[in-house]
């Protein structure tokens, strides 16, 4: 059993401090970038607030994941909730809104959705083919039940987080690894299928997914002609070396707290600010990866595997947005970009994992 003493765990809140501290400047200047007339600076530290609030206090919680199912039927009860009651904001309905605080239950249903994971997983022991059938299949209908609740507000990014968690859960369970040859290769065809439709028989295409999603997938694959994009890769060239600091802009971007965060960072403080950035993410990966290859307790290691899986996942697909490399979709920069629910499931996330097993 992996064993950190208490002093060397909350070393781990020395980079996140540093990308606190970015983040919030990034606030401070997103108003100059995104010409709205308040900024995000003091929303955003009031969630940074309860955020370590969350992982310095959080409980050890040992039958947390015994009543996973509990957690994970009131999320699916909260997505259903805020298709009829939600905000909607950027054609999305899935925030509830409580005097200018928003909460994503899409964002909840990460961590909801990881610990009943968890719990199956804990209880499925490899026997024949069939079991091992019935369990995938069960696998399956946990995950599309929100799924497919999340995709009618729609947020894609969601959906691809609980792919991500799903998968990095199952790599660490105890089915055979030649079922994962077939994931893959449905995958594969499926893509495969979809892009051919999608560029040589739009007409047909359209006859099977509606007209609403095919320009939603249209709006994310085709990435060229952005202007979102072209004014973010104007302003991370402006930034240079040392950036154009505090109080500065070099473009107009809509989206400057939230999807565009990076940009704005690198705008700012310029490529040594975004190298600094960089090196604290590389050592929070590394650190909860450390959990991973150390640890022999297989709940600790699943659901840190849920968590870095999305928390590099989204690092990595972000930047790659911010420089034109991936189409563009609603997932942010973890602890940079503005959001409460993001740093407040994250915040559950690393509660969770260094209470456990006197990590």
């Amino acid at each position: 059993m992996i064993m950190i003493k208490n002093r060397r765990k909350f070393l781990i809140f020395i980079p996140i401090l540093i990308i606190m501290i970015i983040s919030l400047l990034t606030m401070y200047n997103s108003k100059y970038i995104s010409h709205i007339y308040y900024n995000h600076f003091y929303k955003q530290l009031i969630w940074y607030i309860l955020f370590f609030l969350i992982v310095i206090f959080f409980p050890k919680l040992k039958n947390i994941y015994k009543y996973s199912f509990i957690i994970y039927i009131f999320n699916i009860t909260l997505l259903i909730l805020v298709l009829f009651i939600g905000k909607e904001i950027n054609g999305a309905k899935a925030w509830f809104s409580f005097k200018g605080l928003s909460i994503q239950p899409s964002e909840l249903m990460k961590i909801s959705y990881s610990l009943y994971l968890v719990n199956i997983i804990n209880k499925y022991k490899r026997k024949n083919i069939l079991k091992e059938l019935l369990f995938l299949f069960k696998v399956l209908i946990i995950f599309l039940i929100p799924s497919i609740l999340i995709f009618l507000e729609p947020d894609t990014g969601a959906i691809i987080f609980l792919l991500i968690i799903t998968i990095s859960m199952l790599i660490l369970s105890d089915i055979r690894k030649l079922w994962f040859i077939l994931i893959f290769l449905i995958i594969s065809l499926s893509l495969g299928v979809f892009f051919y439709l999608f560029y040589f028989k739009q007409d047909l295409l359209i006859d099977l997914i509606g007209t609403s999603f095919f320009y939603r997938m249209d709006r994310i694959i085709n990435i060229k002609n952005n202007m979102q994009l072209e004014n973010a890769l104007i302003a991370i060239g402006n930034g240079n070396i040392k950036g154009l600091g505090l109080n500065n802009a070099a473009i107009y971007i809509p989206e400057a707290a939230t999807d565009f965060a990076f940009a704005v960072c690198v705008s700012s403080f310029g490529f040594i600010g975004a190298l600094i950035l960089l090196i604290n993410y590389f050592i929070i990966d590394c650190f909860f990866l450390y959990i991973i290859y150390k640890s022999i307790n297989k709940t600790t290691r699943l659901i840190t595997s849920s968590f870095i899986s999305v928390f590099i996942f989204s690092q990595i697909y972000n930047i790659c947005m911010n420089i034109g490399l991936l189409p563009i979709m609603g997932i942010p920069l973890p602890l940079l970009s503005y959001g409460g629910s993001s740093l407040i499931v994250n915040g559950i996330y690393i509660g969770i994992i260094l209470k456990s097993n006197n990590i």
